[in-house]
Order: C-alpha cells, then structure tokens, then sequence
C-alpha cells in the first residue's frame, strides 16, 4: 500500500482560530440582539404602557412606531445573522450596518426602556467589534 502525503488540511494558526471565534461570538450576538429587538418592538406595539412615558424628550416618537423600528431591526438582525454563520462577506457588512442602527434606535429610545437599551447598545457595540476583528474569507463557521 502507499501512502499519500499532503492530503491533510492546514492546520489553522491560533490567529485564524482566533477570527474564526469572533465571528461566531458576533453571529450569536447579532441572534441575541435581534430576538431581544423583536421582543422589545412586541412590548411596544401590544403594551406600550410598559415603558416609561417623559414629555420633555426631544427625540419623542410614538411608541408604537417606536416598536415597529425594534420589531423590524431585529427580524433583520436575524436574516444577517444567518448569513454570519455561513461566513458570508455580505452578512458581516450588514451585520455591522444593522448592529450600528440598533445602536442608534435604543440611544434615541432610551428615555422609553433605559436599562434594556444600554444592554443592547453594548451588544451592539460587541458585535461591531467581532464583525471587524475577524478575518475575511471564513467558510462556514459550523463545520
């Protein structure tokens, strides 16, 4: 019998896994988000006496509209998502464009639901950073 040489993969550097692990650590993030968004928009629009009502803020938009921007970001948010765990190059453009608007829909609502957009705000933020950090070209980042 031969042996056939070469036939193995690379083994990758502690850098590559490094990468790797950060846009799956965004992936899952951008889950968390977005489901956390879809649950906040629900609250709004069938509940909005749940939040915080103040007169005098200068970003004051119905609350129901307000719902319906988180409801849509994060059923976005889960759309990319899916792609970042394919390792699509488009998913983590748009991962951190959608993790960006996020960022700027809970600072504008944060008189509304305070603690729950600064926990968004630093998801988001988290998300940015892993989507950036990571190295391009990733396969699927579940196999």
């Amino acid at each position: 019998m031969t042996a056939t040489h070469g036939t193995h993969a690379p083994t990758p550097t502690a850098r590559e896994q490094w990468a790797t692990g950060l846009i799956a650590f965004g992936a899952v993030m951008l889950i968390l988000a977005g489901v956390l968004n879809i649950f906040r928009g629900i609250m709004a629009i069938a509940h909005d006496d749940v939040f915080l009502v103040t007169r005098t803020y200068v970003f004051r938009f119905d609350l129901t509209g307000w719902g319906w921007i988180h409801l849509v970001l994060g059923v976005v948010a889960l759309l990319v998502s899916a792609g970042l765990v394919r390792g699509a190059l488009w998913a983590r453009v748009c991962g951190v464009a959608i993790a960006s608007l996020i960022i700027l829909a809970n600072f504008l609502s944060l008189p509304y639901y305070p603690v729950w957009s600064i926990v968004l705000i630093a998801f988001s933020g988290f998300i940015i950073w892993a989507l950036c950090v990571g190295r391009s070209g990733a396969s699927d980042l579940f196999d």
